[in-house]
């Protein structure tokens, strides 16, 4: 039996039809099934449903005689760091990240943070959830134990913080769980919706949507700010306003954290970027000398490729952001701290966040573009053998959907993971050229659905 919550990178989906307390207590029971650990840590977002969600799955952990660490509120990044750091086997982050505020979900971990995707035990996992639960004596139940390692967490993010008195901050929360910490790492600033709220009343806690990005680029704007921060709702996410009041696309700053982990760091290793990363990124560490490797889109896939490739910190276009400092997961306040940090040092020499941005790419981008279609698999072998009919690409990617790059520029189209869409991507030298692109994959896409 399918259950529409399990999902390709986590578990994720409406509270009240694909979850609930049923299903939760049955996750929790058979979790020790995937994962044999004495102790599972469990964090938890704020949503509204994510006291009554934690109840339920640790219920079914304890019933299993099995032990649960409860951190209490936490960002998604804290449970990671807080499973290697402190060495559990196994730790479920409760959230369902930027979904609407409707929504929960699980992220679940082994040990040192190496996280559990579809292929890797959560198919094993719904299929067990669909089975029968067997009794199991009480006088083995388990404990849940309180336990709280904030400030543990808050010292060790804070020694990547620089001097930042001579930047002007906006920060938008989300209302989310970026605001346990963001004023004690970021400081004097001008905060929004830094106030923990499970109902989002603000806007949804998705940083990619543009009508969620209106308040903090009016703020930059109302207050001449340097920069702009922008969390997603469990803090595994950022964004970034420049000074001008424009989104930043988040692989650009991939490019950017180079100048601090290799530039000022000297760190060795590869640096990840997702499949749909601008090329501007290796040209611009190219003056490192860095070798940047390309992989799939998510956690599930980036963390585990980072891990293997020992590399020293890597992204996505979601803005997510890997460092081998941070067990090879993500940090929205890591990657905040850094790049405040360079952007305090570059302002000492006259330079402001768009300049820095304008220097790291020369390219149109396209944005991300969602076509809503049946006929996935066809519309992108469609669009695939256009392009290498008119002109064999210089490389070609099948890993997740397809990547074409030829000298002038470059494009991607794959299913999404989790969403009925097929997402296209594309970037070029100028803006004549990508809206050539636009229009030609709109044209096969819809000719294909026809």
């Amino acid at each position: 039996m399918k259950l529409k919550a399990f999902k390709a990178y986590d578990i994720r989906g409406e509270w009240g039809s694909d979850l609930n307390t049923d299903i939760a207590y049955r996750i929790g029971y058979f979790l020790p099934d995937i994962l044999d650990a004495d102790t599972y840590l469990v964090g938890r977002d704020v949503r509204l449903s994510s006291e009554i969600f934690f109840d339920a799955l640790t219920s079914g952990l304890t019933d299993r005689g099995r032990n649960v660490d409860d951190i209490g509120l936490a960002t998604t990044p804290l449970v990671y760091w807080a499973t290697a750091r402190y060495g559990y086997q196994a730790s479920v982050q409760i959230t369902a990240s930027h979904n609407p505020k409707h929504h929960n979900g699980l992220k679940i971990s082994t040990a040192n943070a190496i996280p559990v995707g579809y292929d890797t035990g959560l198919n094993r996992l719904e299929a067990l959830v669909t089975s029968d639960i067997e009794a199991i004596p009480r006088s083995q139940k388990g404990q849940i134990r309180e336990k709280n390692i904030h400030a543990s967490y808050l010292a060790f993010q804070k020694q990547f913080v620089g001097d930042l008195s001579n930047l002007n901050i906006a920060v938008d929360c989300s209302n989310g769980m970026a605001s346990l910490f963001a004023h004690e790492l970021i400081g004097k600033a001008h905060y929004i919706n830094d106030t923990l709220d499970g109902s989002f009343p603000n806007h949804e806690p998705n940083p990619l949507e543009a009508e969620n990005q209106e308040q903090i680029k009016a703020l930059v704007k109302k207050e001449k700010c340097d920069i702009g921060l922008l969390f997603d709702g469990d803090a595994d996410r950022i964004t970034f306003i420049d000074d001008q009041g424009r989104f930043i696309s988040p692989d650009l700053i991939i490019a950017f954290l180079g100048d601090y982990f290799i530039g000022e760091q000297h760190q060795k290793g590869i640096v990840l970027q997702d499949i749909r990363s601008s090329r501007a990124i290796q040209e611009y560490l190219n003056r490192y000398q860095a070798k940047v490797e390309t992989w799939r889109v998510g956690r599930a896939y980036a963390a585990l490729k980072l891990r293997e490739l020992d590399g020293c910190y890597g992204g996505e276009l979601a803005g997510h952001y890997y460092f081998r400092d941070f067990y090879y997961s993500d940090s929205a306040l890591l990657a905040a701290s850094i790049v405040l940090r360079l952007l305090a040092e570059r302002k000492k020499a006259g330079l402001m966040m768009s300049q820095i941005i304008d220097d790291i790419t020369p390219y149109s981008n396209s944005g991300e573009i969602n076509f809503k279609i049946e006929r996935k698999q066809e519309a992108m072998d469609a669009v695939r053998d256009h392009f290498m009919q008119a002109g064999k690409p210089e490389r070609f990617l099948d890993f997740d959907g397809y990547r074409l790059d030829y000298p002038d520029w470059w494009l991607n189209i794959r299913p999404s993971n989790t969403e009925p869409y097929l997402r296209f991507l594309c970037e070029a030298k100028n803006e004549a050229k990508l809206n050539e692109i636009i229009d030609t994959v709109t044209k096969i896409v819809k000719q294909t659905e026809a």
